[in-house]
């Protein structure tokens, strides 16, 4: 497995994509709305996490593999 570093905001916008797409399956889901509020604000959420994970994914994936990052020089 290829380890690859994360800063704290990155981890934050993946947290929040997985968020959006957990709400918006469970509204799917969910039976207190009406029908058309509930399939309005799902798939809206659910497209929202999705459509977001994609630049994400890409951009940790593009991200070199902690162990093939050069070693800083020490004076």
């Amino acid at each position: 497995m290829k380890e690859r570093g994360l800063v704290i905001p990155e981890i934050m916008l993946i947290a929040g994509t997985r968020v959006a797409l957990g709400a918006g399956l469970g509204l799917l889901l969910a039976n207190n709305f009406s029908r058309d509020e509930r399939r309005g604000a799902g798939w809206a959420l659910f497209a929202v996490g999705v459509l977001s994970s994609i630049p994400l994914l890409a951009d940790v994936l593009g991200k070199r593999p902690v162990s093939e990052k050069p070693l800083p020089l020490v004076a």
